[in-house]
């Protein structure tokens, strides 16, 4: 199957076209900040921290914009949203061209345009999965995550070129206009139908996303990986504005050759990582793809010329492609649908959080050792945390079916007068042979990471004092109706082949469920001289 082949569907690409340019607009606005930063004599830290205003929203809106994905109407969500970034950037564009912006004043409005990329990136990721067939997705996913880090590297490169010649006010307005362009695509794209998706209350959806996460170690791992790589790999796209003017000693047209050949890294990057990934993997792709990476932010570090920078630029900016669109591929294609907007929307909280912290912590060494010296040092953290690897890679995921499995509920359970919110205990009594304990109690321990992901709050296993060779399995969710979901449309059929499997080892089992019993609170008796209240 071609890398391109979503392209081929016509409201994807165009999707994906208008996503780009949106993207593309926004990093013209944090390079076009970061200059209006560098004009006006701001220390390093401030300029570190207009990507850290960018970034840090998704810290704090990460959790709700993934339940707001999951589901809302995606469409009109990212509609609003675009709407919001348009208004913001205008005024953004007003303030600079009559001369009353101040830096502190822009990085207020650069975080107010940071939280509404914070709401809309789930639901985007979350939203080409549902318009592409399932064997594309994978593709998609990775051609969505390309159309980010494509932006990161053409934005930067075509603000740095313009913003002597035009000014800082002018690729301000081109953000505008690509807000816009995502707008006009998404008002005229009426086709759309959501996903059917079982209810679930705001506070129960947030928890559940969180608890899959913590108890999915694939997904575990490649959020930690993310994290280790972005951490301190953000510190070169922080200093080179730094870079550029203090070592290389350029201004804006030279800031924005160098800004240009990350992107002739990273274009040629966007059309050769799928055939790359599936040629070695996504371990490997991953490993020297930041091992890459680090070695070139060493060389931009070192190097003394801009004929020298250029070109390792280049390998930087496809090693970056190269790591973040394998891990981002890996993750879209794992997540099961129920989750998926949730799980998405904490992948950008480690993405962009790490951005966040690994700016502003790389804008504070570099003012006290300077940026060339901070920029080697986070090269040689990259390294170290590509050669982590090879003792801690990814978890293989080809043999584990992500397809939902509908479980069988008896019709008297289904219909049972239950009130909707009452907290579940779920009790399986299994009768095992003594010859299988050992097997039984083995694929039990996988039982409880599948109970935890799809909804458990606590789970636990005893044995039975009074009738050797019984064991209950016992855990509780949060809502009559989350168990509901559970055997609707949470499991997958690798999470069914591992509860039957268990359920075969046991000669025989029972399913009960006990619903909480909500008690009176105790009457306390009046004290003396006091009145007892009717």
């Amino acid at each position: 199957m071609s890398a391109l082949a979503p392209l081929g569907i016509p409201i994807f690409r165009a999707l994906w076209i208008a996503a780009l340019i949106s993207n593309i607009g926004s990093w013209m606005q944090t390079v076009g900040a970061q200059w209006f930063m560098v004009e006006h004599h701001a220390p390093p830290l401030l300029i570190a921290l207009v990507q850290t205003a960018t970034a840090a929203p998704v810290l704090l809106l990460g959790i709700p914009a993934g339940v707001l994905g999951e589901f809302l109407n995606r469409r009109t969500l990212l509609m609003w949203v675009q709407g919001f970034q348009v208004a913001i950037s205008g005024t953004l564009v007003a303030l600079t061209a009559t001369g009353d912006m101040t830096p502190y004043l822009l990085l207020s409005l650069t975080l107010l345009l940071g939280a509404a990329s914070a709401v809309q990136l789930p639901a985007y990721g979350a939203l080409a999965n549902e318009i592409v067939p399932r064997a594309y997705v994978p593709n998609a996913a990775s051609l969505s995550s390309i159309s980010v880090n494509l932006a990161r590297a053409i934005g930067p490169a075509i603000a740095g070129l313009l913003i002597s010649g035009l000014g800082v006010a002018f690729v301000f307005t081109l953000n505008v206009v690509s807000f816009a362009v995502f707008l006009i695509i998404l008002v005229f794209w009426r086709q759309y139908r959501p996903e059917p998706h079982l209810s679930e209350p705001f506070l129960d959806a947030s928890r559940a996303g969180m608890r899959y996460v913590a108890n999915a170690r694939v997904v575990r791992r490649i959020y930690v990986r993310l994290g280790l790589f972005v951490l301190p790999g953000s510190a070169l796209y922080a200093l080179l504005p730094l870079i550029a003017t203090d070592r290389l000693r350029l201004g804006s047209i030279g800031y924005g050759v160098l800004l240009a050949g990350l992107g002739v890294g990273s274009i040629a990057a966007a059309f050769y990582i799928p055939k790359f990934r599936d040629a070695v993997g996504p371990n490997r792709a991953v490993l020297i793809s930041s091992a890459l990476f680090g070695a070139g932010t060493v060389g931009v570090a070192l190097s003394p010329t801009i004929y020298l920078t250029i070109p390792i630029l280049a390998v930087v900016g496809a090693a970056w492609i190269g790591a973040i669109a394998t891990l981002n591929g890996a993750v879209q294609s794992f997540l099961p649908a129920w989750v998926r907007t949730r799980g998405l929307s904490i992948y950008q909280m480690v993405l962009f959080g790490a951005t966040a912290v690994g700016a502003a912590l790389s804008g504070s060494i570099a003012g006290w050792l300077g940026a060339v010296l901070t920029c080697l040092l986070a090269g040689i953290a990259v390294l170290i945390v590509a050669i982590t690897q090879l003792l801690w890679p990814l978890l293989v995921t080809d043999d584990l079916r992500r397809s939902a499995v509908k479980l069988p509920l008896a019709d008297d359970v289904v219909n049972a007068e239950i009130g909707d919110t009452t907290e579940t205990l779920v009790s399986v009594r299994f009768d095992v042979a003594d010859a299988d304990r050992d097997r039984f109690l083995a694929q039990m321990a996988l039982v409880e990471l599948s109970r935890r992901r799809t909804g458990a709050r606590s789970w636990a296993l005893y044995d039975d004092r009074e009738h050797p060779g019984i064991l209950v399995e016992a855990f509780r969710v949060g809502s009559w109706q989350e168990h509901l979901n559970q055997h609707a449309e949470r499991l997958t059929e690798y999470d069914d082949d591992v509860i039957r499997t268990a359920c075969d080892i046991a000669k025989s089992f029972e399913v009960t469920h006990l619903l909480r019993t909500q008690t009176p609170r105790p009457v306390r008796p009046p004290r003396p001289g006091q009145t007892a209240r009717s």
